[in-house]
């Protein structure tokens, strides 16, 4: 009897321990699960500002200080407007959008959202002035505004030769509703674009398919021609399903999602033609400072398309702004996630070079995309190629002459072997 009453005592308190443990896991998984959705929706509300930024914008166009193709649209039709929020910064606002029957990325500059220091007094820190929309000032003649846009493009890509040319372009893009005359709020639209290396660079291309074709602006919130598969490679998962995969399966799941190999192919020789583009280019070089997969997409016809091209900055504009860079070790001159000086000791200012050209980084992209899955008489000499490629240098001599070379053995290779199927 004194045995079952110990044991019916015994279990009772094991149960009693057990329902203590469940419930304090419980609650702790209640509380855990709170908190990240809390800070998830805290930072979703801090960065997706959409709504404050069609109403700064549209502010703007009533009050007549600027205007565009897509204003009317936007503030007064609203048969333009925002979808799905894809914001990294604050001051970048990025979403998908609709415009009647076009389907877009619309992209808004605007300050970023007010910090407080807890520790001082209660007043916000700006981040980024926001764009005045101050330039050109009223009176200024369309020759005066000509001469303007010609400066400022002869000091992002350097004195080239034919900036008039370019200026005409930006000219006849300012005029939005084609009427053969430029008013001041187009003017200060069009000033105001002027200043963003993604719509810079989707100038100097426009007769290229490399970058989405701009459909529509408004001041400096402008939309892009949606790119309809994105990253280059890999799946977009929900950021709750990111917390539970490992990173050696996360990249395997990556390769699952590839096109066939001749389609990989295509896109490939299609981001090797971007490289050779923006390399001593019509209007000059510029450098990729960004050639992670998720810069990169391609469209139904596995046509490459460049999706973020805020990074893919004049050279001339880089070297200019590094020769200013104080540094202390070589991490200190670095832009993007993959343009990197090195730091001169003797005076602490960043050399203007970078040290792996446009093509190397981009071989380094593709070696884990066009390898796998190659056909076998063509792994070995693709790899072979690609680590040459690889293997390059920005300082090296006769790199210009190298990079070439290179360039096309690569084209080459991959263009014979799709050029003679459907796939080309």
């Amino acid at each position: 009897i004194i045995c079952s009453v110990n044991s019916r005592k015994w279990m009772q308190a094991r149960f009693s321990y057990l329902h203590m443990k469940y419930l304090f896991f419980s609650w702790l998984a209640v509380f855990v699960g709170s908190w990240i959705v809390y800070v998830r929706y805290s930072s979703y509300t801090e960065l997706c500002r959409g709504h404050d930024c069609k109403n700064s914008i549209c502010d703007k166009y009533r009050k007549g200080v600027i205007d565009g193709t897509a204003c009317s649209s936007l503030c007064e039709k609203e048969t333009l407007y925002l979808e799905k929020c894809f914001t990294a910064k604050p001051n970048n606002q990025v979403y998908s959008g609709n415009w009647g029957d076009l389907q877009g990325v619309i992209k808004c500059q605007m300050e970023e959202a007010p910090h407080y220091d807890l520790g001082g007094e209660m007043e916000p820190r700006k981040e980024a002035a926001p764009v005045a929309f101050n330039k050109p000032t009223k009176g200024t003649s369309v020759e005066k505004f000509r001469e303007m846009i010609i400066s400022h493009l002869k000091a992002k890509v350097g004195d080239q030769a034919n900036l008039a040319d370019l200026a005409t372009q930006v000219l006849s893009f300012t005029d939005s509703n084609k009427d053969g005359h430029i008013s001041l709020p187009e003017a200060r639209s069009t000033w105001a674009l002027l200043q963003l290396n993604e719509f810079l660079l989707a100038l100097v291309l426009q007769e290229r398919d490399h970058t989405p074709k701009l459909l529509g602006f408004c001041g400096d919130l402008y939309m892009m021609e949606k790119v309809p598969y994105s990253p280059l490679y890999g799946i977009s998962l929900p950021w709750i399903v990111e917390l539970w995969i490992p990173a050696g399966l996360r990249r395997s799941m990556e390769q699952w999602f590839t096109p066939s190999w001749p389609h990989k192919a295509k896109i490939s020789i299609g981001l090797l033609e971007l490289v050779e583009d923006i390399f001593h280019g019509t209007y000059g070089s510029f450098l990729m400072c960004d050639v992670r997969t998720t810069t990169f997409g391609y469209n139904e016809r596995y046509d490459f398309k460049v999706v973020d091209a805020r990074y893919i900055i004049p050279e001339a504009t880089f070297q200019e702004r590094f020769r200013q860079q104080r540094c202390n070790v070589d991490e200190d001159c670095l832009y993007g996630t993959d343009c990197l000086t090195s730091c001169d000791l003797t005076k602490h200012r960043c050399t203007p070079e970078v040290t792996r050209p446009n093509l190397a980084k981009v071989c380094d992209t593709l070696k884990n995309y066009i390898v796998r899955g190659a056909p076998s008489d063509l792994s070995d000499e693709l790899e072979k190629q690609l680590y040459a490629c690889m293997a390059l240098k920005g300082s090296a001599e006769q790199m210009e002459i190298e990079h070439s070379l290179i360039l096309n053995n690569l084209k080459t290779l991959l263009w014979k072997k799709i050029s003679h199927t459907k796939d080309s």
